[in-house]
């Protein structure tokens, strides 16, 4: 083949090809893979059709289970590996949409990179951190831009895990790594 069409033509197949991102696994406001705002419990069998559902329903409002007020639906790629927890806004209705996901799988990570991997200075880089919570055991960043929550373990800020006092974005070290990541769907 001519070097002189060969190089171009390798460089726009680059090209092509770093533009096309794995859909499936991306993040952004409203979005987790091909999950949206509309899609249904009903939805998530075809989206899925290639992982396991596991279901772990609650009682409803009659049930006496006190422990489980929410359904979930944990998403099992095929080989086991865990990788969302999907959360209805109705219980006990394959027709609800969803209130919230929470992202167990480091492949999932929006355009920027945020993933589950990412180191707080990674965080506060690519997003706007809007408020900080405290609880006994972690520091709870909100992202308003992708309408998530990010939890930061009080052992990755050098805290006592049950300490009660609050904790600001000053005090949280660079490297902190996230224990969870839950995109909010209201």
């Amino acid at each position: 083949m001519n070097n002189r069409f060969f190089l171009p033509l390798c460089i726009a197949t680059l090209v092509v090809f770093m533009s096309c991102t794995n859909s499936k696994f991306e993040i952004s406001k409203g979005k987790v893979g091909d999950i949206t705002t509309k899609t249904t419990i009903n939805d998530l069998e075809q989206i899925f059709a290639n992982d396991s559902i596991v279901r772990n329903l609650s009682e409803g409002a009659t049930g006496n289970n006190y422990f489980q007020d929410d359904d979930e639906y944990l998403i099992y790629e095929k080989g086991g590996k865990h990788l969302l927890t999907i959360v209805p806004k109705e219980q006990l209705d394959s027709t609800s949409t969803i209130q919230s996901i929470e992202i167990l799988d480091s492949r999932y990570a929006t355009e920027n990179g945020l993933s589950l991997n990412s180191t707080f200075s990674e965080i506060r880089l690519n997003t706007n951190i809007t408020k900080v919570e405290t609880s006994f055991s972690s520091a709870t960043l909100f992202i308003d831009d992708l309408n998530a929550t990010l939890a930061i373990d009080k052992e990755e800020l050098g805290l006592k895990e049950f300490s009660s006092g609050k904790v600001t974005l000053d005090q949280i070290p660079d490297f902190a790594k996230m224990k969870s990541f839950v995109v909010w769907f209201n």
